[in-house]
């Protein structure tokens, strides 16, 4: 099989942002849920890892290619990594990284991605939204991909400003609440409304005034995964 030329396959994120906007919205999405992760040694050269990953997978080809192959029923594979963190994530198929890989295999429906204070997910999609009152509530047939901060790095925010809520006041609240650095992805946001909530429980009993929910930033910041910003 012949393989695009090392430069036009991109898989080195230039930031966490970038790592997890990859991950969420170009690649799961498409049925790459079989993953394995893993550490570069300090020792080894990142550039013979990525050649020798790409070639050994055979992951970097066109979507002709992967097309074909997945209408043979064989699995394609993507390779992505930050700094020295990378991950290989394989479609449903035959591939002889399911052999090779096979006793670091997870499935990210069951063990979510860890990486950088995220936990990233694929979910079924819960309960379709509707306009029209008198339209059924249906079932989203479609496996959606869920982002959100990790259970031990949510409890480490929760209870620090759970701490300080009757301790400092509603600006400096608010410009930290604001500068959490996790992306507001939907499951993200209603984590962070409940550390808001909780901040104001606090305060109410103490006899001070409440946070605005406008201290949260609610737009995710888009950027190009593969270049580094200005």
């Amino acid at each position: 099989m012949e393989l695009q030329k090392p430069n036009t396959y991109k898989y080195e994120a230039a930031s966490l942002v970038g790592f997890v906007q990859q991950l969420a919205s170009n690649i799961l999405p498409h049925g790459y849920w079989f993953y394995c992760m893993g550490v570069v040694p300090d020792s080894k050269c990142l550039d013979q890892v990525d050649r020798k990953l790409l070639t050994k997978y055979q992951i970097a080809i066109s979507r002709q290619q992967r097309a074909r192959r997945k209408a043979e029923g064989q699995a394609n594979l993507h390779y992505l990594r930050l700094g020295r963190i990378w991950i290989l994530l394989a479609t449903h198929g035959k591939h002889r990284y399911f052999e090779l890989e096979a006793n670091h295999i997870r499935d990210c429906r069951k063990v979510p991605i860890q990486v950088g204070g995220y936990s990233i997910s694929v979910k079924p999609g819960g309960v379709l939204r509707t306009n029209d009152e008198h339209r059924p509530v249906t079932s989203d047939p479609k496996m959606r991909v869920r982002v959100q901060i990790s259970r031990e790095r949510f409890r480490e925010l929760l209870y620090y400003f759970q701490e300080i809520s009757c301790r400092r006041n509603i600006e400096s609240l608010s410009s930290e609440l604001y500068s959490i650095p996790y992306e507001p992805y939907a499951p993200v946001r209603r984590q962070l409304l409940t550390v808001v909530r909780k901040v104001n429980e606090k305060r109410q009993q103490a006899g001070l005034d409440k946070l605005p929910y406008t201290v949260l930033r609610y737009q995710r910041t888009i950027v190009k995964p593969f270049e580094r910003a200005e």
